[in-house]
């Protein structure tokens, strides 16, 4: 689908349209002015026939070219898949005691830690992976690297504890993101970071301040709530539930212009593992083809001046 990156260069059609219109009006008024001529035997000895419809041919090829290099001044673009180099994805995992609940089976950590190895498997090899786990407090268990192993060892050795810090989350993985080395290139990393958890944030900084700090660095976050609303762990001698909190993980997604996840069992979770690490590994960038448009303006205008040139040895 065409675009344009600078629309409003599009009022440089407005003049061409009046010439135009000025054409189509001085053909009507040229009509007017040979019927008001009565003798039309005279009318034809004076005015012999002409090239007729042919002579349309040349000024509609060069208003053609017009509107088309007209249209050219807003730089009109294409959109095309760009694949990802130096990308880094964050993937930051809840490890609340809540995550011990069982309502997926065999629980809700041992569900995630067996997907997220899968998930860190199928990313493409030139891909940064960190991992990042949070209750309390976050922390970087493993920086960016490209060691699967590394970050599959650490999934596994995930531990629990109490509460949840979901904004905290988001400003620790931020901070790894941004000392991922250059490597020679220019600004920061194409980086996600890829955020599962159950339930409500109860310590650290606000989710509302972790997105507007994502937003600022351009990473997006995208979020799974996992589990079920049936969810209960026994901490101590008590039985608690703990639901998951879709409506802030789906804002701090949207916030950041990431995506939001829903899952309820390891299924579903693959699932949305499979359906992030095709969107992670390309993204859209307009192309121009503004030399396209002068290409074909060129071509018009030159077809105007041949026709012109062959019926009226003149230049339109």
């Amino acid at each position: 689908m065409i675009r344009f990156l600078q629309p409003w260069w599009l009022l440089a059609l407005l003049p061409v349209l009046a010439i135009a219109g000025m054409y189509v009006w001085r053909q009507f008024r040229r009509k007017a002015y040979a019927v008001r001529f009565t003798n039309v035997d005279l009318l034809r000895t004076l005015a012999p026939r002409g090239l007729g419809w042919r002579r349309h041919l040349a000024a509609g090829a060069f208003l053609l070219s017009l509107l088309v290099l007209a249209s050219a001044l807003a730089r009109p673009s294409i959109d095309t898949e760009e694949s990802l180099e130096r990308a880094t994805v964050m993937l930051a995992i809840d490890v609340s005691l809540s995550m011990e609940a069982d309502d997926v089976p065999p629980s809700r950590i041992e569900a995630a830690q067996q997907a997220a190895k899968e998930f860190v498997a199928e990313l493409p090899e030139g891909y940064n992976i960190g991992l990042v786990a949070f209750a309390k407090s976050a922390n970087v268990l493993v920086s960016p690297t490209k060691d699967r192993a590394a970050v599959s060892q650490a999934i596994d050795g995930l531990v629990l504890a109490e509460a949840t810090a979901t904004g905290e989350a988001v400003f620790t993985s931020l901070e790894a993101i941004r000392l991922v080395p250059t490597d020679g290139a220019q600004g920061p990393p194409p980086a996600r970071i890829v955020l599962l958890s159950d339930g409500y944030r109860t310590s650290g900084r606000s989710v509302e301040e972790a997105a507007a700090a994502a937003s600022a660095a351009n990473v997006p976050v995208s979020t799974i709530a996992f589990g079920t609303d049936d969810g209960q762990v026994q901490i101590g001698n008590q039985v608690q539930r703990v639901p998951v909190d879709r409506f802030a993980l789906a804002e701090l997604a949207e916030a950041t212009n990431g995506f939001f996840y829903e899952a309820a069992s390891v299924g579903e979770l693959n699932q949305v593992y499979e359906d992030m690490g095709s969107s992670i590994g390309q993204r859209t960038v307009p192309r121009e083809i503004t030399q396209w448009y002068a290409a074909l303006a060129l071509l018009l205008a030159l077809g105007a001046a041949v026709l012109s040139l062959l019926w009226t040895s003149r230049l339109p």
